[in-house]
């Protein structure tokens, strides 16, 4: 539809940017922290781990300051389990806790809105070791340590997040790490976790109703619509599954408290629905998002399974994924959409249709907390980064969120990946997403100096101007 006028953005959209614990953090083993899955991973010697990171641990007033000057008027992050309780459960550990006070108290400081990410793939190595997400107490521990962040910081953040992409966990394991040994669970093993994280995810999001009653929480699912590649009727179909399990699925749970039917019958088939105990129903119907956060990449087409070992490619690029499924769907190309270098489809386009069908299913507000570019930024004479790619993508990817917004979608804030660079979960400093360039190699940690990208001023004005200027 093109309409005669555009829609402005509210007057209190929340422009952000985010990142996540052990991507910038650092500080892996100071004050109390334990090990996380993240930090116990397998990891190419090639490329940065997580150690350091962009030190934002030791840096945070300093980071927090760019991101004043950049003009963000909310910053989304995730908080390490593992700072605030060591153990998973039990003593908690007041470093940890003064952190992220510190962290919190600046943004406000700064009117920057804190969106905290309560988890962000990083769950306490200590609790993997008696079952992770397999083992039904790993629920309790989440309430747990829920309850610890609800009650310090309830009264400085308004904005919560359960769980960050839960769909890739389960879907798409290997994008995360490689576990010790190199051995990926079962598919039955990934959907009974994800069960647990569901019911985990309910309690937790009526458990901050109950004791932060002005605050507002939701999930952080990443969210893609699926085109069929021909109007072949068995292509739509196939798209349709595949949108389905990969986005709806997770997203009818958390929002509607039930699974959906077409992807619980998928599970059913294939023998690898999880154990459902008896109250298990009820507790999902506690959870009641007052939002949902979605995180846009790209899209993906899809043709129908042929039905054998054939359906199955792997993307070109970093994050270790499987395209397809036998008797489910098969990954297609697209003509019409571009790709980045590392073979991520480019579709500003559909980013609208995403924003438009999430709204139209779950009429919730919507906001976006990852949206971004990845590319290998190079540090130019004078302390220069021209990142011309990234501005352009943003730009492009921006306008076309303000016309979801004339399609009535409304979307109450755009955070995209990331506020300063971090590190890549497979590249490492050599893929770099930030509007602030950390002066660091794989190895090599230099100086790590804050060097604003050209991109830092477009989206300062960007912000300044409520999305007028593009």
């Amino acid at each position: 539809m093109i309409y005669r006028q555009t829609a402005p953005f509210p007057a209190d959209f929340l422009w952000g940017a985010s990142t996540s614990a052990y991507q910038v953090e650092g500080a892996w083993n100071e004050d109390g922290k334990s090990p996380s899955v993240i930090d116990m991973c397998q990891h190419a010697a090639e490329t940065a781990d997580f150690t350091v990171a962009s030190d934002h641990y030791h840096r945070v007033m300093e980071d927090v300051a760019l991101f004043a000057e950049l003009g963000l008027k909310a910053y989304r992050f995730s908080i390490a389990w593992t700072r605030i309780l060591p153990g998973g459960v039990g003593e908690v550990n007041p470093a940890g806790l003064a952190f992220y006070e510190r962290l919190i108290d600046e943004l406000n400081r700064h009117c920057i809105e804190p969106i905290v990410t309560l988890y962000h793939f990083d769950l306490p190595w200590c609790l993997e070791q008696q079952g992770g997400w397999n083992n039904r107490a790993t629920i309790d521990a989440f309430v747990e340590y829920a309850s610890t962040l609800f009650t310090h910081f309830g009264e400085k953040v308004r904005y919560w997040l359960t769980i960050n992409e839960q769909n890739t966990m389960i879907l798409h394991p290997g994008a995360i790490g490689l576990p010790e040994g190199g051995v990926m669970p079962t598919a039955k093993s990934l959907w009974q976790q994800n069960h647990h994280m569901m019911l985990a995810q309910a309690r937790v999001m009526a458990l901050c109703h109950r004791l932060l009653p002005a605050a507002k929480i939701g999930p952080a699912i990443n969210t893609t619509s699926m085109y069929a590649e021909t109007c072949k009727p068995e292509d739509a179909i196939a798209a349709h599954n595949w949108e389905t399990l990969r986005g709806w699925n997770f997203l009818d749970v958390a929002v509607h408290g039930r699974y959906n039917s077409l992807a619980w019958r998928y599970l059913l088939d294939r023998d690898i629905a999880p154990d459902v105990a008896e109250g298990d129903a009820a507790i999902l119907l506690q959870g009641r998002p007052d939002y949902v956060a979605i995180n846009y990449y790209s899209t993906a087409t899809i043709a129908a399974s042929r039905g054998d070992a054939s359906d199955i490619s792997a993307r070109a690029g970093d994050q270790q994924i499987m395209l397809g499924e036998p008797g489910v769907y098969r990954a297609a190309e697209n003509p019409f959409v571009g790709k980045t270098q590392y073979g991520w489809v480019v579709d500003p386009v559909g980013l609208r249709l995403t924003l438009r069908k999430t709204w139209e299913r779950y009429n919730l507000p919507i906001l976006i907390t990852e949206n971004g570019i990845g590319a290998p930024d190079e540090l130019e004479a004078g302390e220069v980064i021209n990142d011309d790619y990234r501005i352009d993508f943003l730009r492009q990817h921006i306008a076309q969120l303000q016309l979801a917004l004339a399609d009535g979608v409304e979307v109450i804030g755009y955070c995209p990946w990331s506020a300063i660079d971090v590190v890549s979960t497979h590249q490492g400093y050599g893929k770099r997403y930030g509007f602030i360039y950390v002066n660091r190699g794989e190895h090599d940690l230099k100086d790590l100096k804050r060097i604003r990208k050209q991109s830092f001023g477009w989206y300062q004005q960007v912000i300044a101007s409520n999305g007028q200027s593009l």
